[in-house]
């Protein structure tokens, strides 16, 4: 499983890292640090969709 980022749409909301901190993290001003395509670590998988569907913004796509 791998997640997709698209950093335009990231607006520092911080819900992401916020619900999943072992998958996604904050860059110095809070925006999104992960860009592009990212493969998720074994065992994290159900945290990676829990911090996708928390952006507001939909900037974190979950590929299967």
């Amino acid at each position: 499983m791998k997640i997709v980022v698209e950093n335009a749409k990231c607006q520092g909301h911080g819900r992401c890292y916020t619900e999943a901190p072992a998958v996604y993290s904050s860059d110095e001003i809070g925006y999104i640090a992960q860009e592009g395509s990212n493969e998720v670590a074994p065992g994290h998988e159900p945290q990676a969709r829990v911090g996708a569907g928390a952006c507001p913004e939909a900037a974190i796509r979950v590929v299967e």
